[in-house]
């Protein structure tokens, strides 16, 4: 039975599938855009736009007018989306980068931070390829209703 256990296998033992998607999305974030299978891509786009998440949910300029005990559960909460963040990125660098700078960007957008562009086939095995960027375009404003 497949009770509680969501996402691709992959036919891959669990340590090293995460090994590969936590190195996929360092790159995503690093780079902007990698190429891969749909089957990644689909499950890469999960822990990426998750990854984006954490960083918009932390205050990262607000905390100088801050203080007392707002100020410590500001920083509390900023360090616990830093360690979940750092579960699927890499590179301590590249925290910094999504803290402040992707935190930012995609500050307007309510999800859907990455996108999936099909390239057709690989020439080798026939594999369904994809192309995985961030969205770069500013969220366009709510109509008014």
């Amino acid at each position: 039975m497949r009770h509680l256990s969501s996402g691709r296998s992959f036919g891959i033992a669990s340590d090293h599938r995460k090994a590969l998607f936590n190195n996929m999305v360092t790159s995503l974030m690093l780079h902007g855009r990698i190429q891969t299978t749909v089957a990644k891509a689909k499950e890469l786009c999960k822990l990426a736009d998750r990854v984006i998440t954490f960083s918009k949910k932390v205050p990262h300029g607000d905390l100088a007018r801050l203080e007392g005990e707002e100020l410590r559960v500001a920083k509390a909460r900023r360090v616990h989306a830093i360690r979940l963040a750092r579960q699927h990125i890499t590179d301590r660098d590249l925290l910094e980068v999504i803290f402040s700078e992707y935190s930012d960007r995609y500050a307007a957008r309510p999800g859907g931070y990455t996108r999936i562009v099909k390239l057709g086939r690989r020439v080798g095995d026939n594999a369904p390829m994809a192309l995985v960027e961030l969205v770069t375009e500013p969220y366009p404003a709510a109509a008014a209703e």
